[in-house]
């Protein structure tokens, strides 16, 4: 368990566990107060600027008051601390559950009823699923057109792009307004959306209204599975595709958009968030033959994985039936279809990353107060 301790000669604090003591620098500990005359209480945010405090600041006093810490610093500040809220500052956290990678093996599926959703534990759960896993199933959504957008706003805010609100997507003659193949009966390997945005939209909602074909499968692929697998065969393939920047492009008649970036996503920490994966839209720069050749072998792992069926999720959406999911991490798909079976038509939009995180946080806090009473 960490514990905070005051140290003397000089006066310090550190956080001492099992693994030995961790000290807190005066400058952290500093830009930390949440003193009325340091922060906003209403906000949280700071009305000081703590990148102009002295680079040698110092601690001068620290002592226990209660459960608090009262500290004083060598710029003429003194003021008090919660404890645990500095433990809490020791990690670097988003405060939302951890990834979890699957495989086609993964058992239940996070599949829920869209009327059970309008309640906040019923909605905090499908969000701690969504996180883990990086998607959703949602069943007996309403069909109406544009609907998707109020289901989107469940969750958070819809991003228009030049697709418009919401998208629709459906067998169209070659000769009209078809800019995608998305827009034709053919299969679609496993894929993200949009690479070729800056910032590429987090995540995708896709319902079925009408669904009259045998084929049209849709597919799910855990990237974050899938990669861990090509680092343990192939360390350096991995660091190549989280390194070597890619050129992915759309263009149309009234649109040209371009994004430079590397098929793995790292985020701040190192720690892989997904892939931007669309063969069909992307060129490798000018490298050496051998550094071609490397970034090739990795490149090539990944794909095969990503159609190996041990990592795909393939399922029949009918019409209500909704799937969410994480753009970046989850890679999606469909088998071919006969369009002379009948229509198949699918509506979607998208939704920035962090509204689901955001909420989830909400409901988190509000549902700890509910069950225990408290103000945290």
């Amino acid at each position: 368990m960490s514990e905070i301790h005051i140290l003397s000669s000089p006066t310090r604090l550190v956080v001492r566990t099992p693994a030995g003591d961790t000290p807190l620098p005066a400058l952290w500990l500093r830009a930390l107060s949440p003193d009325p005359s340091q922060r906003d209480p209403l906000t949280g945010q700071r009305l000081i600027n703590p990148h102009l405090l002295p680079v040698d600041l110092e601690l001068t006093a620290a002592r226990w008051d209660g459960p608090r810490l009262h500290l004083a610093f060598s710029d003429g500040f003194a003021g008090d601390y919660d404890a645990d809220e500095l433990l809490a500052g020791t990690v670097l956290s988003e405060e939302c559950p951890e990834p979890r990678p699957w495989g086609s093996d993964l058992a239940p599926l996070p599949i829920y009823q869209w009327p059970d959703l309008a309640q906040d534990t019923v909605l905090y759960q499908a969000l701690t699923d969504f996180i883990e896993r990086g998607f959703l199933l949602v069943h007996n959504t309403p069909t109406q057109t544009d609907s998707i957008l109020s289901i989107a706003r469940r969750f958070g805010f819809v991003r228009e792009t030049n697709f418009g609100a919401f998208f629709e997507v459906y067998t169209r003659p070659k000769a009209t307004d078809q800019i995608d193949l998305s827009y034709q009966s053919v299969a679609l390997g496993p894929h993200t959306d949009n690479p070729y945005r800056t910032p590429v939209p987090g995540i995708q909602l896709l319902q079925c209204l009408q669904n009259e074909t045998s084929g049209g499968l849709s597919s799910l692929v855990d990237s974050l599975a899938v990669a861990a697998q090509v680092r343990r065969e192939d360390p350096e393939g991995f660091a190549l595709l989280s390194r070597i920047p890619l050129r992915f492009e759309h263009r149309d008649p009234q649109t040209q958009l371009v994004a430079i970036k590397p098929m793995i996503e790292l985020n701040g920490n190192g720690d892989m968030m997904g892939v931007h994966y669309s063969p069909r839209l992307e060129n490798i720069p000018l490298m050496s033959e051998a550094d071609t050749r490397s970034y090739q072998r990795a490149r090539r792992r990944m794909g095969e994985l990503f159609d190996d069926d041990a990592y795909a999720l393939r399922f029949r959406l009918e019409p209500g039936q909704m799937m969410m999911f994480d753009n970046n991490r989850v890679l999606h798909g469909r088998t071919a279809y006969n369009a002379a079976e009948g229509h198949r038509q699918l509506q979607g939009c998208y939704i920035d990353r962090d509204g689901p995180r955001s909420l989830y946080r909400v409901l988190h806090r509000s549902l700890h107060r509910t069950l225990t009473g408290t103000s945290a």
